[in-house]
């Protein structure tokens, strides 16, 4: 029977999306892009549709998503900028060759480039961490308060005070957590 790979965590910003392909980093840590077909996947569900991924290509998105979390994380954070994560970012972004497009919807669309697809959609992908790490979005970075996740997130909340990366997901284990403390303390004999 085929093993079942865990499906990919919902966000509504590129970048940070992107470094939820590894979850519970502090913990059990959950690889969402074991193989160059999950990356591509991946890509595809993100309007960056590409045809095929080379092992090179998946290596260089892992380091991509580590460099991104890492200076995502300095920003929430309010730390300096790792210069190498810096420099993996930058460097990606340069290389990328992809057009940004106004769809008839009024949406913005991605068109890569006919040579390196992928090095194209992580361009988007790392120039979308630029403007995230910026500033140049409403919200604020943050980190998850769940201790062995600590993801990465814009907090868009109107009191800039959400503790979650994601409340279905880490948000309800912690509150379960919490609960099963409480009523083991009760049962507890004093």
């Amino acid at each position: 029977m085929p093993k079942t790979l865990p499906d990919f965590r919902p966000g509504g910003v590129l970048a940070t999306s992107f470094t939820g392909t590894l979850s519970e980093r502090h913990g059990t840590p959950v690889e969402r892009l074991p193989t160059r077909q999950r990356l591509v996947d991946w890509l595809g569900e993100h309007g960056l549709a590409v045809r095929s991924c080379s092992a090179a290509q998946l290596d260089l998105a892992r380091e991509l998503r580590e460099a991104i979390h890492l200076v995502a994380t300095a920003a929430a954070t309010g730390d300096g900028q790792p210069p190498s994560a810096v420099r993996v970012v930058n460097d990606c972004s340069a290389r990328g060759t992809a057009a940004a497009l106004l769809a008839a919807d009024g949406e913005r669309q991605w068109r890569l480039g006919t040579q390196s697809c992928v090095d194209d959609a992580l361009g988007v992908v790392a120039a979308d961490a630029i403007s995230l790490v910026a500033g140049e979005r409403d919200g604020r970075l943050a980190l998850c308060a769940s201790p062995t996740c600590r993801a990465v997130f814009l907090d868009t909340s109107q009191s800039r005070t959400r503790r979650w990366c994601d409340m279905n997901t880490c948000g309800n284990r912690q509150k379960k957590a919490r609960l099963r403390a409480r009523n083991a303390d009760v049962a507890t004999p004093r």
